[in-house]
């Protein structure tokens, strides 16, 4: 008994050929770990809006919510940009190139340490006209000061998510996504202890908050690469290695740069959609209310935790048609891909239904929100959006399994356009459609049918998603037509 539970503890860990075996079970038992990594990373960021919004002021809570999307931006390019680069490592990987997994992971080292520099720089050095942005500046009070702390930290420890993001792509891009989650489920407990350590013992408020998130990345990331240094001896790179050409730099970037971006340009979306909440919480100018702020920021945060199976999966889909690319088994990606659209609706079918009972009475609003911040007027904003979202998911679904398979075949254009379009899709949704029907500005006066158009801001920014994304799926997967990669690999 104690070998067989040692033996498939061994198994778990071991990485998954993608290239080999029914598609279907393929990818749940690849996605399966990566799917639990996502959940983690939710529960690490609902850690810190649980105990913030338990134990600090509303303007406090309402700063911290104001900041994820600005945060977004820049994270969000280093997790892109890493997802990107790892579909070359896919490819090796699926050729049995371990010289050029090597040089794959030189190239990478170095990418990363140059984006850290500069993406560090860049989002330090735009934080208060970010701020701007979503109507926070120094007359917001506690709200501008919570929101420039807590992004202040966050920003200053680029290089430990960029890193973390880094190592956990490249091993799920060898078929390891075991190592990984064991990773993040350290972080998320050591995060978890370090929140409580920082805000209910030093009294470090929000920065505390910011702090052991920084810190528990940088200990995990640093764990993570001895740990896959020690695994892996194949990974141990030679100084012939980081001889690394124009050719080995170009083909990273071809990869990386349209995802970090695309990944980026959906944050500047949610950026414009964070001003607009703001605005109905304000008056004449004044803020005179959270109820929008803190009510759409549970909403999302609970959101996002819905929509995780859904990324979990798609992120799967990138390493395998990748691997399946490189092996030249272009039925197979057409085969894998219907079947994980399958996999992901029904998937969106049971994270509605989980919606659906969590929003029952405000439910999750008392997960991030201490009851006196619970109103019926945040309950209205959060509930509204929360629906809205959820009626319309299979379109989401779509976008998440097709975005990442046409990244895996080389076709990063596709998803950099798609991302352009979910932008323009939500930009002119929030900016036009709420002050026609308010009949001008938004204030915290507008009608309840102004909140009700912006919240279809997500769903009309995902169908125009899937619009552009619907030409590579059809011509390229479906078809199996890869004369656009002659020359390439």
């Amino acid at each position: 008994m104690n070998h067989q539970s040692s033996f498939s503890l061994r198994s778990f860990f071991q990485p998954v050929d993608l290239t080999q075996g029914t598609c279907w079970k393929t990818l749940l038992v690849f996605a399966f770990p990566i799917i639990v990594s996502y959940l983690l990373q939710q529960v690490y960021s609902i850690s810190d809006a649980a105990i913030v919004g338990q134990t600090l002021t509303a303007s406090e809570v309402a700063g911290v919510n104001d900041t994820t999307s600005l945060a977004m931006i820049f994270l969000q390019f280093a997790f892109g940009a890493s997802a990107g680069f790892c579909t070359v490592t896919s490819c090796f990987v699926g050729a049995r190139d371990s010289a050029g997994v090597r040089r794959s992971m030189a190239t990478q080292i170095v990418l990363s340490a140059a984006l850290t520099a500069v993406l560090t720089a860049l989002a330090l050095a735009l934080l208060d006209p970010m701020l701007a942005w979503i109507n926070v500046t120094p007359t917001s009070g506690e709200v501008y000061r919570a929101a420039y702390t807590y992004c202040a930290i966050l920003f200053g420890g680029i290089g430990a998510q960029l890193f973390y993001n880094f190592i956990c792509s490249f091993l799920r891009s060898m078929g390891d996504s075991a190592t990984p989650l064991a990773f993040l489920l350290f972080s998320t407990i050591l995060n978890v202890g370090l929140d409580l350590l920082f805000i209910l013992s030093f009294h470090w408020g929000v920065a505390g908050a910011a702090i052991a998130t920084v810190a528990a990345q940088l200990i995990s990331t640093l764990g993570c690469f001895l740990y896959a240094f020690l695994k892996y001896p194949e990974l141990r790179l030679h100084r012939e290695d980081w001889r690394i050409t124009r050719r080995d730099v170009t083909r990273h970037l071809i990869q990386g740069i349209p995802l970090g971006l695309q990944f980026s340009v959906l944050a500047i979306g949610i950026i414009v959609m964070q001003s607009v909440i703001v605005q109905f919480d304000t008056l004449g100018g004044e803020m005179v209310s959270n109820a929008a702020q803190n009510g759409f920021g549970a909403a999302n945060k609970l959101n996002n935790l819905l929509m995780t199976p859904l990324n979990g999966l798609g992120a799967a889909m990138t390493s395998f048609t990748a691997q399946n690319l490189g092996a030249g088994d272009h039925a197979r990606i057409r085969k894998g891909t219907v079947q994980a659209l399958i996999i992901v609706w029904t998937m969106c079918l049971i994270s509605i239904a989980a919606g659906l009972l969590l929003s029952r009475g405000g439910g999750y609003l008392y997960i991030f929100l201490s009851p006196d911040k619970v109103t019926a007027e945040t309950m209205r904003y959060g509930n509204t959006y929360l629906y809205v979202d959820l009626s319309l998911y299979l379109f989401l679904g779509f976008i998440f399994v097709v975005r990442n398979c046409v990244q895996g075949i080389g076709k990063p254009q596709f998803v950099l356009g798609a991302g352009a379009a979910e932008l323009a899709a939500r930009v002119s949704v929030c900016l036009l459609l709420p002050p026609l029907i308010a009949g001008g500005a938004v204030n915290s006066d507008a009608p309840r049918a102004a909140v009700y158009a912006l919240c279809f801001a997500d769903p009309f920014a995902w169908m125009a998603a899937d619009a552009v994304l619907l030409v590579p799926f059809l011509r390229n997967i479906m078809k199996m037509d890869y004369r656009y990669l002659k020359g390439t690999m």
